[in-house]
């Protein structure tokens, strides 16, 4: 994380995994309107991640 600001001792960070890191946070974020998803109905990893894929299309089908 970057620090803040007004800190006196600053530390270095790498902007672009940060961006990236912040891409991910920001996917289950979304998901989180997928109750099966997080809840790990499907016994298969098969079902569940054909449900994932199912999820990604429906949200970018609404357009976020």
């Amino acid at each position: 994380m970057p620090p803040h600001p007004h800190r006196k001792q600053s530390w270095t960070y790498d902007t672009e995994l940060y961006k990236r890191r912040h891409e991910v946070e920001r996917l289950f974020r979304r998901w989180k309107g997928f109750r099966r998803v997080f809840t790990r109905y499907d016994k298969r990893d098969v079902m569940y991640g054909t449900f994932v894929l199912l999820a990604l299309m429906v949200k970018a089908l609404r357009g976020r």
